[in-house]
């Protein structure tokens, strides 16, 4: 079963140009977070996409997740690990004021690749046509000289896509846009099983042929929480995120008995507002 649902995903038309997009805390940013960007754009190019570009988008501090350090921190250590890569890190997330629900940031960098598209169009029309004039007195302009958009795809681990299930951590909605408008890439990861919950969510099989599903054959349990956990402890985390990392979390002593309690006893802000519930 699982080797036939494996061709869900759509093939590449002509090498289509995708951006891959990861949301979520980064508390802190791992090797696996960065291997993520490498599975996905083998997988997308051996299906016949572009991959062009990566952006690692840290959760804003109004997400109140237990734990949950300062993003200020969060985004240096993202820009640390993906420096002299192919992976990027963006703010506008991470520095709002309030929580934005993930679809607000998926479409917020949809519509920067097109504003971005639209000035690179624009220059080259420009570029074109000054070219055009020179060569041939009589050119008439082409509707058909704009380039083919590039794809936002929300690139994530099992765990989030199961997440989907979790009552009131998301909007049925927004689910519905993300998977079905942008599209899904996921990794998975030790003890989830995509297929048997895309299989039984009506809005994930529906739009099954969006969800790329990448298996990750060397098995790496590299977890955010079990790196916190180990700093706590004193333990040694090398090899599990990159070095200037660690040293940036050494340098500020980040991570400790006090920061694990920040936001103890805060409604995560997906529940406050999607179920009116309160901090208590």
């Amino acid at each position: 079963c699982q080797e036939r649902l494996i061709f869900w995903s759509m093939d590449g038309t002509a090498g289509t140009r995708v951006v891959l997009l990861a949301c979520g805390s980064f508390n802190p940013i791992t090797n696996m977070h960065l291997r993520m960007f490498e599975l996905a754009r083998d997988h997308l190019e051996d299906s016949g996409f572009r991959v062009v570009k990566g952006i690692i988008s840290p959760v804003g501090d109004g997400y109140k997740k237990k734990g949950l350090i300062e993003a200020r921190h969060r985004l240096e250590m993202a820009r640390l690990a993906s420096e002299n890569s192919w992976i990027t890190v963006d703010s506008w997330e991470g520095l709002q004021a309030e929580w934005v629900e993930t679809c607000k940031v998926v479409r917020h960098h949809h519509n920067e690749l097109l504003a971005q598209e639209q000035n690179s169009d624009d220059v080259d029309t420009v570029k074109y046509r000054k070219k055009r004039r020179i060569e041939d007195k009589y050119y008439v302009p082409s509707s058909s000289q704009n380039k083919d958009g590039t794809r936002l795809m929300l690139l994530c681990g099992a765990d989030v896509l199961e997440s989907f299930g979790v009552p009131n951590l998301w909007k049925q909605e927004d689910i519905e846009e993300i998977v079905g408008r942008f599209g899904l890439v996921c990794i998975t990861r030790s003890g989830n099983e995509p297929f048997k919950f895309i299989h039984q969510s009506d809005t994930l099989w529906k739009h099954r042929k969006n969800i790329h599903i990448v298996q990750e054959w060397v098995t790496n349990d590299i977890s955010a929480t079990h790196v916190r956990r180990a700093l706590r402890r004193g333990h040694s985390v090398r090899y599990l995120l990159p070095d200037n990392v660690l040293n940036y979390i050494h340098e500020h002593k980040l991570y400790n008995e006090e920061s694990e309690q920040k936001n103890t006893g805060v409604v995560l802000a997906p529940f406050q507002r999607y179920s009116g519930a309160s901090s208590s």
